[in-house]
């Protein structure tokens, strides 16, 4: 997933020191209240326990992301902060950022989410923390990972192309599954994601599901299909270094395709200012690039 604001319930909720936001909202909050200039002339937000700092880089805004600031906001500065979710072009992606996960905070407590039954062995271990979506739809976490369990009845109702047979949907793709086959459980925010996970990491689901193709540039995935299938005798590199024989190269072993495991493998320099690992990998230029 496409990591930001965390797509499941939170564990814990921090009331100290503030109003929860749909308190905020309901009082007369309006969007142009959850931004906030600092004294350093910087764009922030806060929603509850969640804070965002846009901080300037040379290919637009960082997202900078921090839990649990008391400060106030006028006060913080990009030391503050020690996560990010993503760069956009401007103020504008980042105010659109900061107000989806908004809206998505306000949405939540129509839904009605409980603490689920915790009884019960999940294919990541022993749950410590479990929420029920609804009647035989419960998201599950353990210390290593997470994900939903769908009970029969429900997974009937399933789309065939989005049902796993054994009920399980683990929490970094297959959980966009669940979304989509049953979105009056979920945001617009976390059912953007879930259309975006599915598009991305399992197209052929997507296809089934939305009776159309999807053309290279919609689906991660599918573009990655592309790319292996021109560049399938190709050397592409799975590994670099920077040289200490070679002052300004960069040493890129390669196989044909990109491949991994038991392949032959030759050992490339590639100008340190040219290479750039790219959206799927980086391709050798045999008439360029010398083999060491």
């Amino acid at each position: 997933m496409d990591a930001a604001e965390p797509l499941f319930q939170p564990r814990h909720q921090n009331r100290r020191r503030r109003r929860t936001f749909r308190q905020s909202w309901e009082g007369g909050m309006t969007i142009s209240d959850l931004f906030v200039r600092t004294a350093a002339g910087l764009l922030a937000a806060r929603v509850d326990d969640l804070a965002w700092l846009a901080v300037p880089v040379d290919s637009g805004i960082r997202i900078a992301s921090a839990w649990r600031l008391i400060e106030p906001l006028s006060q913080w500065t990009p030391a503050d902060f020690h996560g990010a979710e993503g760069v956009v072009a401007d103020e504008a992606g980042f105010r659109a950022h900061v107000q989806a996960i908004a809206e998505h905070r306000r949405q939540l407590p129509a839904l009605a989410r409980e603490t689920g039954d915790l009884g019960i062995e999940t294919p990541w271990g022993r749950p410590d923390h479990a929420v029920r979506y609804a009647e035989g739809i419960i998201c599950y976490s353990t210390p290593s990972h997470g994900g939903f369990h769908v009970d029969a009845e429900r997974s009937a109702v399933m789309p065939a192309a989005l049902r796993n047979a054994d009920g399980w949907y683990e929490e970094d793709c297959e959980w966009a599954k669940v979304a989509i086959a049953f979105p009056d459980l979920f945001t617009d925010y976390e059912r953007e994601h879930a259309e975006r996970t599915l598009r991305d990491w399992n197209p052929d689901a997507w296809e089934a599901v939305n009776g159309r193709k999807l053309d290279l540039c919609e689906s991660f995935m599918r573009d990655r299909q592309h790319f292996e299938a021109v560049h399938a005798h190709d050397w592409v590199v799975i590994s670099a270094s920077r040289s200490d024989d070679h002052p300004g190269q960069i040493e890129c072993p390669a196989t044909l395709g990109g491949k991994r495991g038991n392949v032959p493998v030759r050992n490339f320099l590639v100008p340190r200012d040219e290479y750039s690992i790219g959206r799927h990998g980086f391709v050798i230029d045999e008439q360029r690039h010398s083999q060491i």
